[in-house]
């Protein structure tokens, strides 16, 4: 039985965002320190919960910064697949951060619910008004990357959700300056930390899917299977994987029969299929292998789905 295998691989690191990683660090850290100091001197809640959340977000963006420099590292001896995986387990932490901010959040805010305390609503409403602002800059700086890479995607979430909860201070803190409603500056929080909540739960369930190797979003498992069986000359596929090497790449490898009696042994044959599956399906990193018969592979009965995955 004769094996032919085929690697067909294009190297593709996160687009770079270092100068916007910068200018987002470094306008929150300076922002977290000024809503901190007029947090206290306002005693407003919502003011110290966004500085919280902005204090995470810097967090999140040195996190998915350092994610990024290391996925642009060269594959190793020891690393194979270099250091990609680093954007996966970073788009995770963010989650769970963000998810911890929203606790946190919530209880304070429940507490202050229960026993309302006097706002300085003018100081609230400007300092919460520039934090929109820069909140706002930062999020757009990662707007452009935040469908083609979960760890950007994360970034993105961070910033525009704090960009979301300073507009809510900004409201709150108005209507309690011309009502009195003090009751107002944790309600607010709270709705805008159920929207954070429905964002941050889609990030965290396809950060943890791609840390389980799971067919990462976008990619049609059944729409790769048909082309495969499309292939001329194929009559047949068994052990077909297709997992995220990181955030923005994505591996496939399979075994297909081709029982014509003789297996190409043109190159052009395999690095067609290899630029097809790049070209359709984001597919970057292929290993195919050919075989004449797939009664002969003793790996093709490892690897039966199941309909319940649908």
């Amino acid at each position: 039985m004769a094996h032919n295998h085929a690697h067909h691989g294009h190297h593709h690191g996160p687009a770079s965002y270092d100068k916007r990683f910068a200018a987002g660090i470094a306008l929150n850290v300076v922002f977290v320190v000024v809503e901190v100091v007029y947090g206290f001197a306002a005693d407003s809640m919502a003011l110290l919960a966004d500085a919280g959340h902005n204090l995470s977000d810097v967090l999140s963006l040195v996190l998915a910064w350092g994610a990024v420099y290391l996925a642009r590292k060269q594959p190793s001896r020891k690393l194979t697949y270099g250091m990609g995986r680093s954007t996966i387990y970073a788009s995770f932490i963010n989650a769970c951060l963000l998810l911890v901010a929203i606790g946190a959040i919530t209880l304070e805010a429940i507490q202050r619910l229960l026993h309302p305390v006097p706002v300085s609503a003018g100081v609230v409403v400007w300092v919460a008004a520039v934090g929109t602002i820069i909140n706002t800059a930062t999020a757009l700086l990662f707007m452009s990357g935040r469908k083609g890479d979960l760890n950007i995607r994360g970034a993105f979430l961070h910033m525009a959700a704090d960009a979301g909860v300073s507009l809510g201070v900004v409201a709150a803190a108005l209507v309690i300056a011309a009502t009195d409603a003090v009751w107002l500056d944790p309600v607010i929080s709270l709705a805008i930390v159920a929207v954070i909540a429905i964002g941050t739960w889609g990030l965290f369930r396809e950060s943890v899917d791609l840390a389980m190797d799971a067919v990462p979003r976008g990619i049609d498992l059944k729409a790769v299977e048909r082309y495969l069986l499309e292939i001329p000359g194929i009559t047949a596929y068994h052990d077909l994987h297709v997992w995220p090497l990181s955030t923005t790449s994505t591996a496939l490898t399979v075994h297909l029969v081709h029982p014509a009696g003789e297996i190409p042994d043109d190159s052009d044959f395999l690095h067609q299929i290899g630029d097809e599956l790049h070209e359709r399906f984001g597919i970057d990193h292929a290993t195919i292998q050919l075989e004449t018969d797939d009664s002969s592979c003793t790996l093709h009965n490892v690897c039966v789905f199941s309909e319940d995955d649908e």
